[in-house]
């Protein structure tokens, strides 16, 4: 399975951004989807993730009110809606895919994650 990110791009404090993850390679697109990130010379961090059938959302507190993940299924993507953005959302942000249910944290964290994209670049200019 490969994913591919797409939507980073350079905003102002303020603005939005939505970013698309695509999955291909595979014919069964039941996946769980997550978005991670990564800050230059931090961690990578849990953002939003979205179970198989859309029915569940998690978010991470700094996102919560401002990001909304979605499914597309008609159309095969897992979308990530960023409003208000802020500097301290500047990232890479990566999605992450994986076939197996979950259940408590173990929803959101990276390492339940199996399929990874390779990132795309968020910069928000304060």
């Amino acid at each position: 399975v490969q994913l591919q990110a797409s939507g980073g791009g350079l905003v102002q404090a303020g603005n939005s951004l939505e970013l698309s993850c695509v999955p291909s390679g595979s014919t069964d697109i039941d996946f769980r989807m997550g978005w991670f990130r990564q800050a230059r010379g931090k961690e990578r961090e849990f953002v939003a993730a979205v179970s198989w059938n859309g029915g569940y959302q998690w978010y991470a507190d700094s996102v919560k009110g401002r990001f909304t993940v979605a499914r597309d299924s008609e159309k095969n993507k897992v979308n990530l809606q960023m409003n208000n953005l802020t500097a301290e959302d500047t990232a890479v942000y990566f999605c992450a895919a994986d076939r197996m249910l979950c259940s408590g944290s173990n929803c959101y964290r990276s390492a339940t994650f199996e399929y990874w994209g390779q990132g795309t670049q968020v910069t928000v200019s304060s």
